[in-house]
């Protein structure tokens, strides 16, 4: 019992740490939360950690705003491996045809993780997006989004992507949300590691 309560306050560290150390720029604590061949999905970027670490280092430097809040986790402990489910919103402020907008998207971070010399850390991190709003930073503002390209991108995060292409990202048009084939694949992914699979991407 002491043995896998450690475990899970390990594991919820690694996931609390990825969000601040991510939001505040501490490059080192933020790659601390993976291991070597950790990989990245999200909207805007699918790649190695090390990738990831480098486009948002230069998003960051350009002023992208992207901040996460994380809340509760729940953990399914196969040691040495993990899956921890935790829920979470997005949230990036940018220009929307013309008008400074904040989206908000809601969801969970679906980590896959791996104790590996005593230290857990993040194999595959894989966003489940569920939903999304977008609102003008000015209530009075007046802002009219083409439905066409809104139509291009799934429920859950569509706000949110017709920001980011907005400002100049390819947005992967088919991620895991609330329900559907994207999202049932993505728990058997989780199941296969959990019985000693390898993760693929």
């Amino acid at each position: 019992m002491a043995a896998s309560l450690a475990d899970r306050l390990a594991i919820r560290d690694v996931v609390e740490t990825w969000a601040s150390a991510r939001d505040s720029g501490d490059w080192e604590a933020f790659r601390a939360c993976w291991h070597d061949d950790g990989y990245m999905m999200a909207t805007w970027f699918q790649g190695p950690k090390e990738d990831f670490i480098r486009v948002s280092q230069e998003g960051a430097a350009r002023g992208v705003n992207i901040l996460h809040f994380t809340g509760g986790c729940r953990i399914t402990l196969v040691s040495p491996r993990a899956i921890a489910q935790t829920r979470m919103t997005i949230m990036q402020r940018g220009e929307v045809e013309g008008v400074l907008c904040d989206v908000a998207c809601t969801g969970r971070f679906y980590d896959f993780l791996e104790k590996r010399e005593g230290r857990w850390g993040i194999v595959l991190r894989q966003p489940i997006y569920e939903k999304d709003r977008l609102d003008p930073v000015d209530p009075a503002a007046s802002l009219v989004l083409d439905p066409v390209l809104l139509a291009r991108y799934p429920e859950g995060y569509r706000y949110l992507a017709y920001l980011q292409v907005q400002a100049g990202y390819p947005v992967k048009p088919d991620m895991p949300g609330l329900r559907g084939p994207e999202v049932e694949r993505l728990y058997q992914r989780g199941a296969a590691w959990l019985a000693g699979q390898p993760v693929s991407q």
